[in-house]
């Protein structure tokens, strides 16, 4: 004789699904945390390799503001197509999975909900370059090369 919480968390109860579930989680948030580093390192070494261009933008006039988007923007068109084709390759492979899941493969929630927050995270990874750009000093740019 168990009590009900003592049959759920053996190995043939919850038990195996819950240290899946947690496993899964721990993979979704290493890869996040992998994509976040990726977008930071592209968006940093293209705005490190535009330090001349930036220079002579700022010396002709252009504002702060205008950097800042010129680096948000480069880095949301990286962002927007790994977006696309990471949505593209999941739906077409959930028409194969789904036979195999449980759950709905296609869940309009569930897809919205990461790409917001992968969206959300690039856009984090870029200010920290974006904000870098924003403080060159166009004669120390200049002069550069």
């Amino acid at each position: 004789m168990k009590t009900m919480t003592e049959a759920l968390n053996t190995l043939n109860g919850l038990l195996i699904y819950q240290i899946g579930a947690l496993l899964a989680a721990a993979l979704g948030i290493l890869g996040l945390i992998l994509a976040l580093v990726g977008v930071y390192g592209v968006i940093s070494f293209a705005a490190s390799q535009k330090t001349h261009e930036i220079g002579v933008r700022m010396a002709l006039g252009a504002q702060r503001w205008d950097v800042l988007k010129m680096i948000f923007g480069q880095g949301l068109i990286i962002v927007g197509i790994g977006l696309a084709l990471g949505l593209a390759t999941v739906l077409a492979a959930s028409r194969v999975m789904g036979q195999f899941l449980v759950v709905s493969a296609t869940d309009p929630v569930t897809y919205i909900t990461v790409s917001a927050l992968l969206a959300l995270v690039a856009l984090l990874a870029c200010y920290i370059p974006a904000r870098r750009a924003m403080r060159v000093d166009p004669m120390v740019a200049l002069r550069y090369e």
